[in-house]
């Protein structure tokens, strides 16, 4: 989904376009930050190149750094406390440890947070705010962009705040209809593909299971140790909890199929965003996206 993730914008310059109000100000944030919104390439790799910026500095040696660090004086005040020959005192050497690792940390959030908050980046996210504003629908909005973990789809929390440590800004709604300009003949509409049956289906199923394997092993666990038990007190009807062991291998079965199914429905779901994301770029406007299907652009459900 790497390719369509990046392909598939949280909006179209074609639909920023469609709103004279949108456009102006698209034009106006373009000016002040060097950058032109309304140009899907442009914005591509704006997002790529920024993307991997903030990874780099949320991941450089000196976050792993502070995470060993960390664990380390945790691990030696544990043990010096537990231990009776080690002086209760020798805790204290981790103090410092843990402030370095600490001051570390810090200074490594600081320049996740700096590549975030880089001006063109601000004013791709104040463009999107502007858009929401006048009503136009973000096809998906990549957790990485608002500060939120990747595996964080919903956009806000239960009182429609936007979440994450850059969010989009929120503007109030503009209800009123953009003033009607002249405009060239327009070409043919775009419209996004209609959404297939298996794309549906999946949407149904794809949050529903993953519990079959740790059954099966419970049920296997069960019937093993109550056939231990019978066998040891000579108790025959502890031998009925066997039974338990087709069960496991049943509900084992179960989950293959569901597996198999979700990873064919999961194709299907793959190529219909691929579809809405070719038809972004003729043009089309694309309504927001289902939380599966975000989940699935965002990686959070792998292949």
């Amino acid at each position: 989904m790497a390719k369509a993730s990046a392909d598939l914008l949280p909006v179209g310059g074609a639909a920023l376009a469609s709103d004279p109000r949108v456009l102006a100000a698209a034009r106006a944030i373009g000016a002040r930050t060097g950058v032109d919104y309304t140009n899907d390439a442009a914005v591509s790799a704006l997002l790529a190149e920024r993307r991997k910026a903030a990874h780099d500095a949320q991941y450089r040696p000196l976050a792993w750094l502070s995470g060993l660090m960390m664990a380390a004086a945790v691990v030696w005040a544990v043990v010096a406390l537990d231990v009776p020959a080690l002086d209760r005192r020798t805790a204290l050497a981790a103090v410092p440890v843990l402030i370095v690792a600490i001051a570390l940390y810090v200074r490594v959030r600081k320049g996740w947070r700096r590549e975030l908050t880089h001006p063109a980046l601000a004013g791709y996210r104040e463009l999107l705010g502007v858009a929401l504003a006048h009503g136009l629908p973000l096809a998906h909005v990549p957790p990485w962009l608002e500060g939120r973990p990747e595996y964080d789809s919903t956009s806000t929390d239960q009182a429609g705040n936007r979440k994450g440590a850059t969010p989009i800004p929120t503007y109030p709604k503009v209800d009123t209809a953009a003033a009607p300009t002249p405009t060239p003949p327009a070409p043919a509409v775009v419209t996004v593909p209609p959404k297939p049956p298996a794309v549906s289906e999946y949407e149904r199923i794809a949050d529903a299971g993953g519990w079959h394997d740790e059954a099966g092993c419970l049920l296997i666990f069960a019937g093993a140790i109550g056939a231990g038990w019978a066998w040891q007190e000579t108790e025959p009807l502890g031998y009925g909890l066997l039974a338990l062991i087709p069960l496991a291998v049943a509900v084992w079965l179960a989950g293959s199929r569901q597996g198999n199914e979700k990873t064919r429905l999961r194709a299907e779901a793959t190529e219909y965003v691929r579809a809405v994301a070719a038809a972004q770029a003729a043009g089309a406007q694309v309504p927001e996206l289902s939380p599966q299907l975000k989940k699935l652009l965002h990686g959070t459900y792998a292949p």
